[in-house]
């Protein structure tokens, strides 16, 4: 269990797993500009991170964003899947550069840009963006920002690079797995927007631990697809969501199946920092759906449960109201799955039963328990700079007809999400 009691002790701790593998530096930096979509009283700033790779590297790979609108950084990102090798990553926060007039070309130019002071071609380099959809990048500040990124590369930790990246995150997110002498480490962030399907969602997974091209975008899929789009916040997929993994292949080819565990559990323990720190959040809720017909199943009814606002309202209000949790199993399979019985159903919330044998199950005495046991998992939506802890309310949904299983991350609905969005523009 993890528990802090300051932003200092968290960035303490975050500083002991924020090395970077061996064959990485980064480097960061900020511009300020006025956006051409809008009136402002001062100047904007934006976040540069430059991820670079100190020989090129073969081994990389990523998964991006289902989203019939993709941003211009998805589009050329999947163009250079097919590249033999890349040089590094250059991300920005606050505009998303997605369906912006000339996006592509702007984005290309910056990248000219950078090739021209770091070597290669643009092509050898992959863009990402989060932040405001619809706005232009401003294209001749980050042009004029590019030599002191190129500059000030840094080996040694990846921490400069998660906090650069953040938008209405309120903490950074790194995380990190040893293999043998090999290290693995992530960073990533997220905060609204975050049904990925691969808020923004943006991770970026390094590692020195070489494996073939196919074998590490395998790995990265079926780790993507066990995390990351295991989670959400509020329902929306966004045009940006994106996950990449590279490999400086420095270190010795590992085992295949340790290299997965690796990169699967830095991805998992994103995932739930992401949602811990969603805007709003004040609740972190786990869905463990058992004994379902299909994983398919199991996961489609655990994000029925975590994307009910009934659901995630009386958890932000600390309401054992586990009517409510049952009315969403039901509508799902009613809807979905009417073929699927469900008289072997149970449901049990912070490990005490609920409802079984097709009855609740509640007295007075498990109201009272069941509401502290929500309190307990709880912590203020507005604090920011580092996470109180990491409980979750922990829900179970054993469905008595199958052999799948599946977990799901959601997070309550507070006054407070609401606010971040109606201001985020503002």
């Amino acid at each position: 269990m993890e528990y802090y009691e300051s932003e200092a002790q968290y960035l303490k701790d975050l500083d002991k797993r924020s090395g970077l593998p061996e064959g990485f530096l980064v480097s960061t930096a900020f511009v300020n500009f006025i956006p051409g979509e809008k009136p402002v009283v001062e100047k904007l700033s934006m976040n540069l991170t430059l991820i670079k790779l100190k020989e090129p590297s073969e081994c990389f790979g990523a998964v991006y964003t289902k989203n019939a609108f993709p941003g211009a950084p998805v589009i050329l990102g999947r163009k250079r899947l097919n590249n033999k090798f890349i040089r590094g990553i250059l991300i920005n926060n606050r505009i998303a550069n997605v369906s912006a007039r000339n996006g592509e070309e702007d984005a290309e130019r910056i990248l000219k840009e950078l090739a021209e002071l770091l070597g290669g071609s643009s092509q050898d380099y992959i863009p990402a963006s989060t932040g405001i959809i619809g706005w232009k990048l401003p294209v001749e500040e980050i042009v004029k920002a590019l030599p002191g990124l190129a500059v000030n590369l840094r080996g040694g930790s990846v921490l400069s690079a998660a906090k650069a990246i953040m938008t209405t995150d309120s903490f950074p997110k790194v995380r990190q797995e040893k293999v043998g002498d090999g290290t693995v480490v992530g960073i990533a962030k997220g905060a609204g927007m975050i049904e990925p399907n691969m808020g923004t969602m943006l991770a970026f997974i390094l590692t020195d631990l070489y494996l073939d091209r196919e074998e590490m975008r395998k790995i990265l899929k079926k780790s993507v697809n066990r995390t990351f789009n295991r989670i959400s916040i509020d329902g929306d997929q966004s045009t940006s969501d994106t996950a990449v993994i590279v490999s400086s292949g420095k270190k010795k080819t590992a085992d295949f199946s340790e290299v997965e565990r690796a990169v699967e559990e830095v991805c998992r323990k994103l995932a739930e920092d992401i949602v811990r720190n969603g805007e709003g959040v004040g609740h972190v809720m786990e869905v463990a759906v058992k004994r379902a017909p299909s994983e398919e199943v199991a996961v489609n009814i655990g994000k029925a449960v975590i994307n009910s606002p009934l659901v995630k309202t009386a958890v932000f209000g600390n309401d054992p109201n586990v009517g409510r949790l049952l009315s969403s199993v039901g509508d799902y399979c009613g809807t979905n799955v009417p073929e699927l019985s469900l008289r072997n159903l149970r449901i049990n919330l912070g490990g005490i039963e609920v409802f079984s044998d097709r009855f609740f199950r509640l007295d007075t005495e498990k109201e009272r328990r069941l509401a502290d046991y929500l309190k307990n998992c709880g912590f203020n939506p507005a604090l920011h700079g580092y996470p109180v802890h990491d409980k979750k309310v922990e829900i179970v949904i054993d469905l008595g007809e199958g052999t799948e299983n599946a977990k799901v991350l959601g997070s309550d609905l507070s006054y407070q999400y609401v606010k971040e969005n109606a201001d985020y523009r503002s």
